[in-house]
C-alpha cells in the first residue's frame, strides 16, 4: 500500500518541486494550501493547477485569516513590498505562518495515518525568515512527535524539507528532471489580476536569477508584456 504524506503547496516554486520529490519518493501526496489572506491569493490557482498536473491524491484549500494580525506585507496592503533585496527579516515575514501550517498539516496526518509531511523551505534563497532554517525544522519534527496520536503512538512522523540546503538554481534543475513545469508556478508577492508577476520583489528577483544561474528560460509571465500560457482564474473558473 502507497504511504500517505502531507505536502504544503502554495503555488511557488520551491513547494512544486517539493511535491515533484515526494512523488518520486513513492508517497500518496495529499497536498494542502492556504487561503490565509495573502495579498497574492492568485497563487492558490496555481496551487490547483500543479496538484493535478504532479499527481496528487488530494488537494485542499484551507481558509484561515492570518491578516487579522497583521505585521506583515503579505497580509496588509497598506504595508508596501519591498524591492531592494534589503538584509535582515524583511516586512513580508509572515509571524509563525510556517509554525501555523505545519501544525495544521500535523492535524491532516493524524487523520490520514500519514508520518510524512513535506515543506519546501530551504535556508539558501528563503529571505531572512525565520521560519526558513534548519533548526526550525528540527525543532517542529520535536514537537510533531509529542503532539499527535501518531506520534505517541510510537509511531515516527518526519518532517522532510528536501530543498533545505538547495539554492534557486539546483531547485529548477531538480524540478525539471521530474517534469515540474514551471509556467504552472508563481512566485510573486504581488501577483496581478492576470497572473503576472511584477519581477521587482525579492520572490520574483530570486526565482529570475535561479533560472538565469540554471541556464534556463524563466517561463513566467511578467507585467512588462510577456504572455500568459495559462489562463488565470476568472468568473467561470
Amino acid at each position: 500500500m502507497t504511504r500517505p504524506a502531507i505536502v504544503l503547496l502554495s503555488g511557488g516554486l520551491d513547494s512544486a518541486t517539493c511535491l515533484a520529490i515526494a512523488r518520486r519518493d513513492g508517497f500518496a501526496c495529499h497536498a494542502l494550501s492556504f487561503d490565509y489572506g495573502q495579498r497574492h491569493g492568485q497563487e492558490l490557482h496555481y496551487a490547483a493547477l500543479l496538484a493535478q498536473a504532479l499527481g496528487a491524491a488530494s488537494h485542499r484549500i484551507l481558509p484561515i485569516n492570518l491578516a487579522a494580525f497583521g505585521g506583515s506585507a503579505l497580509t496588509d496592503s497598506s504595508l508596501a513590498i519591498p524591492e531592494d533585496g534589503s538584509s535582515g527579516i524583511p516586512i513580508t515575514y509572515v509571524p509563525a505562518r510556517n509554525t501555523v501550517f505545519l501544525s495544521l498539516a500535523l492535524a491532516l496526518a493524524d487523520v490520514l495515518q500519514a508520518r510524512d509531511l513535506f515543506i519546501g523551505v530551504n535556508s539558501q534563497d528563503y529571505s531572512g525568515y525565520p521560519d526558513c532554517r534548519p533548526e526550525f525544522i528540527h525543532a517542529f519534527a520535536t514537537l510533531a512527535q509529542v503532539a499527535t496520536r501518531l506520534g505517541v503512538g510510537g509511531r515516527d512522523l518526519r518532517i522532510h524539507a528536501p530543498l533545505q540546503f538547495l539554492n534557486k538554481a539546483e531547485i529548477i534543475t531538480l524540478g525539471t528532471g521530474l517534469g515540474v513545469d514551471y509556467a504552472l508556478t508563481r512566485s510573486c508577492y504581488q501577483l496581478d489580476a492576470a497572473g503576472r508577476a511584477c519581477g521587482a520583489c525579492d520572490s520574483c528577483r530570486l526565482r529570475r536569477e535561479g533560472f538565469e544561474k540554471a541556464g534556463m528560460a524563466d517561463p513566467t509571465p511578467y507585467q512588462d508584456g510577456v504572455l500568459l500560457d495559462h489562463a488565470p482564474p476568472g468568473p467561470d473558473n
